[in-house]
């Protein structure tokens, strides 16, 4: 008897050792990895997603207890989907993307993506630090845009869950060597998504460098807030809290000038229909083939969080509010999507179907002195933080 009693307990504890060995891995299944229970409850998971030149890329998904969600890939640290309710508390995914890695890989004008080491344009790919100038790739007729040829939003990032009494989050972390698309230094950032409580995206971002280098780090999130591939944007009334525009030539590059937006189309101080005035015969309008510009912020003090940008969409009456500690923020309507772009769930994305809200340091700051600097240098860190409020009405 004592012989089968142990024969059994040998038996069920070899059974425990398998199923615990089983849970603990990578199956390919979607794996539960972090949970917040109580007053906030707050999950992580994290699911394959495909690989990139060997490497693992994972998609994971943050939920928070009014069922707002986020799923973010390690690759571009792109924001893939994010849901978020409408008056009536449905929910509907409100950015442009794709449903797989193959997709983001073969086209994507930078959807969802953090982009890097310089979001926006640098004229010509030159700039000049210490007295020493540096070429970058050109990828954008003949200037330096979003990184050049490879930069952040192609590349894939190491990834850790991280969590907050009130908030799930996605640590990403890449180090983009010396001489990367043409940039001095060994830059080490990181990007570390936000899921609150209180429905909202916080995004922080940091970096460090052995060499002085411009950085300028954004997520080029393209929102549509009826519901990603239902309709166009002009119907989203936008607010931006901002005074000046910086004005651009025909390649898009900033010409110095802190214009201000008083008697322009680029007024958005009070709030306005994205389509009101986007097709005016106005010389900047003509550049971007509607609104593709930098605003500057309206700040007591420079790099303080403030209210950026408000948008409400009527239909759904979505909200979205923008914070930052940025001096800048680039409003994208979408200009060049023509429809060749299909999305998820096989929506077209038309002429104007979403809008990018890019929180930044100016367009071609290492060339115009007068602009607040991008330049980091060793010992410094470099710290900004954007915060997307959603609510509805």
């Amino acid at each position: 008897m004592n012989t089968l009693r142990e024969a059994v307990r040998v038996c069920l504890l070899a059974c425990v050792v398998a199923a615990v060995c089983s849970c603990s891995q990578d199956t390919g299944s979607t794996q539960t990895i972090g949970v917040h229970k109580g007053k906030h409850e707050m999950n992580i998971t994290k699911e394959p997603f495909g690989k990139v030149d060997g490497r693992d890329v994972h998609l994971y998904r943050l939920t928070n207890a009014q069922g707002m969600r986020v799923d973010i890939t390690n690759y571009g640290a792109i924001v893939v989907r994010l849901f978020a309710p409408d008056r009536h508390g449905q929910l509907a995914d409100i950015v442009l993307g794709y449903d797989t890695l193959e997709e983001y890989l073969k086209d994507t004008p930078y959807f969802g993506a953090i982009v890097g080491r310089y979001g926006n344009r640098i004229a010509k790919g030159r700039f000049t630090v210490d007295g020493v100038q540096y070429k970058l790739a050109t990828n954008n007729n003949g200037n330096h845009l979003h990184g050049g040829r490879k930069g952040f939003d192609k590349v894939v990032w190491d990834a850790e869950p991280v969590r907050k009494p009130d908030a799930v989050g996605l640590k990403l972390t890449y180090l983009s060597r010396d001489g990367e698309e043409g940039y001095p230094g060994n830059l080490r950032c990181t990007v570390t998504y936000w899921l609150t409580a209180d429905n909202e995206l916080a995004i922080e971002y940091e970096a460090t460098t052995d060499k002085a280098t411009p950085v300028n780090l954004t997520h080029h999130g393209y929102w549509a807030l009826a519901g990603q591939g239902v309709r166009d944007i002009l119907d989203h009334e936008l607010m931006l809290n901002a005074d000046r525009f910086t004005p651009v030539d025909a390649g898009l590059i900033p010409t110095g000038e802190l214009r201000p937006v008083s008697r322009t189309p680029m007024d958005f101080t009070k709030p306005t229909r994205i389509g009101a005035r986007i097709d005016e015969d106005d010389e900047q309008l003509r550049h971007g083939k509607g609104y593709d510009h930098n605003w500057v912020l309206n700040k007591e003090k420079p790099g303080e969080m403030s209210l950026a940008a408000r948008v409400y969409e009527p239909t759904s009456g979505r909200i979205m509010e923008v914070y930052t500690t940025e001096p800048g923020i680039q409003f994208y309507a979408g200009n060049f999507l023509d429809g060749s772009n299909v999305g998820k769930g096989g929506r077209v994305y038309n002429h104007r179907f979403g809008f990018c809200l890019e929180t930044q340091h100016f367009p071609d700051s290492p060339n115009h002195p007068h602009f607040p600097s991008t330049i980091l240098r060793p010992g410094e860190r470099y710290h900004t933080k954007t915060v997307y409020r959603f609510r509805a009405k």
